[in-house]
């Protein structure tokens, strides 16, 4: 395996799913973000479809591992603090098989895993894009806050108010 970080490994091509343990945390890039799912054995792996094909959701369903990859490298992410493990993550997975209640913040594959592994369901993809989407708004806000500042300073400073008697009305 090619080492990633200390949590994830890569499955290359030397890795076959034999050789995998079930109930792995499974993660893989599509554009923009990355999709998980739980290996079950057998080349099986069970994960929300979600968005993962098309902009239809899709349920939880089992697929190969294949079909999982869609083309695109695999890696495991290591769960050390999983409460759930091998085939108790597994029979959790099962457990939500056809469920079609996707909803990309809330319920997602990641949270999917997430709740297989530690029996709550969240996502740090979706924690990470929140605080992106939280700064991104505190920055406007701040900047809005000045402009707003700035603009009330100067017509506290000499700037006259506007007699409607002077201002010309244009039809």
């Amino acid at each position: 395996m090619k080492y990633l970080s200390k949590n994830e490994y890569v499955v290359g091509d030397g890795i076959g799913w034999h050789e995998l343990m079930i109930g792995s945390h499974l993660v893989t890039e599509r554009l923009g973000y990355t999709h998980h799912g739980l290996y079950a054995g057998a080349g099986k792996v069970v994960h929300y479809a979600g968005l993962s094909r098309s902009l239809h959701r899709g349920p939880v369903q089992e697929i190969t591992l294949e079909a999982f990859a869609n083309g695109h490298p695999v890696w495991i992410r290591k769960n050390p603090s999983a409460r759930f493990a091998g085939q108790e993550a597994v029979r959790r997975a099962y457990s939500r098989l056809g469920e079609d209640r996707y909803r990309l913040i809330s319920n997602n594959c990641e949270h999917f895993c997430m709740w297989c592994l530690h029996g709550e369901s969240r996502s740090e993809q979706i924690d990470v894009w929140k605080s992106y989407a939280i700064d991104m708004l505190d920055t406007g806000f701040k900047a809005l806050r000045q402009l707003t500042s700035l603009l009330m300073s100067k017509g506290a400073h000499g700037a006259r108010p506007v007699d409607q008697n002077q201002v010309l009305h244009i039809k």
